[in-house]
């Protein structure tokens, strides 16, 4: 819904008319927009908010659960659409469109907490482990544009379910995919002022989203980005004493002691730009790195919809792709050796660059680090402060099982590739 916001159910303008481009990654031309919302328009969303609260207050969880339910199966009837698994906004190669079948799954899956034991008492156990630990009248939640269908999925999802209203602040720079969640959502049934979407210029975050932190009726407020702005918003919250749900850094280490082609695709997925991209790998001595880096030559970056040779999208914008490019000369001053890449980019186009001893660039590059011994993996692995996910690749199931408990992300994946030929 180019140019508006959703609220309280209705798509509405901003109050000045304001409105911010969307420019498409491969073209730049401008390909739509979104309201951008002023102070009094965020009063709006959470006025709508709070009186939505008062309407559902009482529903019954299986109400709840049925609006999930129905969003679930519309959206996975939708994904087959590529105008709906692939809006025009996201920067994402084709591979997307299969992946996003599965978005529905996600979603239906909140519901299916409340099926593995029979009762009210398992949806408390949820908010006990800190989803939800009360009904908080609200939730202010930020979005952000590199997964925007997954991420706005798993950040309303279980608030709607404990019996939450949302106030979603949508990435600028995807703002149509979300507004397909806001649209499903509607038709699925979930009720006026449950959920209000709105967009803010970069510009104006700073402060606008400090007014949203310290409104009264604001109770919560969950995250996922950066930790340089997990910080400020936890500094915002801190003088309200309101707690925080946080997915900050993205770091992912990927640990091999038997060279393994996954890895590959686990670094450059949609270009690089996932958080748990495992682009820093740690490998034993011994293990040659010139698998991983025959493969990385064998990929293309592109536009996937105008050239049928490309394998990785393009960046996301022309700003990613030469701030990532400031990442590799600053790495390169400091001793990081450049194995594949020649450091250039055309337009929002960067190839596969693979360095080592680079830190990450949330981009199309893989980092490889020799290490003499397992524990020196771990070691290193472990001395990022944030460890999002790490992974594991081995052929020895032994292995697996000692290291795995080792690492301390928030979740670890043991590979396991009895051929890695």
């Amino acid at each position: 819904m180019s140019g508006k916001e959703s609220v309280d159910n209705q798509y509405i303008g901003s109050c000045d008319d304001k409105t911010l481009d969307v420019v498409n990654p491969y073209s730049h031309a401008v390909v739509g927009g979104t309201a951008s919302a002023t102070s009094a328009d965020c009063l709006t969303a959470i006025d709508a908010a709070h009186a939505a609260f008062k309407t559902w207050e009482h529903s019954l969880l299986q109400q709840r659960e049925d609006v999930l339910v129905k969003a679930a199966g519309i959206l996975s009837l939708n994904s087959m659409k590529e105008e709906t698994a692939t809006p025009i906004d996201r920067s994402f190669s084709q591979s997307f469109i299969g992946d996003s079948s599965k978005l529905g799954d996600l979603l239906g899956d909140e519901k299916t907490a409340s099926d593995r034991v029979p009762g009210v008492e398992v949806v408390i156990q949820r908010r006990a482990m800190g989803v939800m630990q009360v009904v908080f009248v609200f939730l202010f939640g930020i979005a952000l544009w590199n997964a925007s269908i997954v991420l706005i999925l798993r950040a309303i999802a279980v608030p709607i379910l404990c019996e939450n209203t949302v106030v979603l602040k949508s990435s600028e720079l995807s703002p149509q995919s979300q507004f397909i969640v806001a649209e499903l959502l509607q038709e699925a049934g979930l009720p006026a002022g449950f959920l209000n979407l709105i967009s803010i210029s970069r510009e104006d975050s700073p402060t606008l989203s400090a007014e949203i932190i310290a409104h009264p009726s604001v109770r919560r407020i969950n995250f996922t980005g950066s930790d340089r702005v997990g910080r400020i918003i936890a500094s915002e919250a801190a003088k309200y004493l309101k707690p925080c749900v946080f997915e900050l850094g993205g770091t992912a280490p990927a640990i091999v002691n038997s060279a393994a082609k996954g890895i590959v695709s686990g670094a450059l997925l949609y270009p690089g730009q996932v958080c748990m991209s495992s682009s820093q790998v740690l490998v034993q001595q011994g293990v040659s790195d010139n698998l991983i880096c025959e493969l990385c030559k064998s990929l293309k970056a592109g536009d996937p919809y105008t050239d049928p040779t490309a394998t990785l999208s393009t960046l996301f914008s022309q700003s990613s792709a030469e701030n990532i490019l400031g990442i590799f000369h600053e790495a390169i001053g400091e001793g990081a050796k450049v194995l594949i890449g020649d450091i250039t980019r055309d337009g929002s186009v960067i190839q596969p660059h693979v360095f080592t001893d680079e830190r990450e660039a949330f981009g199309p590059e893989l980092s490889i680090t020799a290490v003499d011994t397992i524990d020196e993996a771990v070691e290193l692995a472990n001395m990022s402060d944030y460890t999002l996910t790490s992974s594991l690749w081995t052929s020895d199931l032994g292995s697996a099982e000692k290291l795995v408990p080792r690492i301390r992300a928030g979740k670890s994946n043991a590979i396991l590739y009895l051929d890695v030929s």
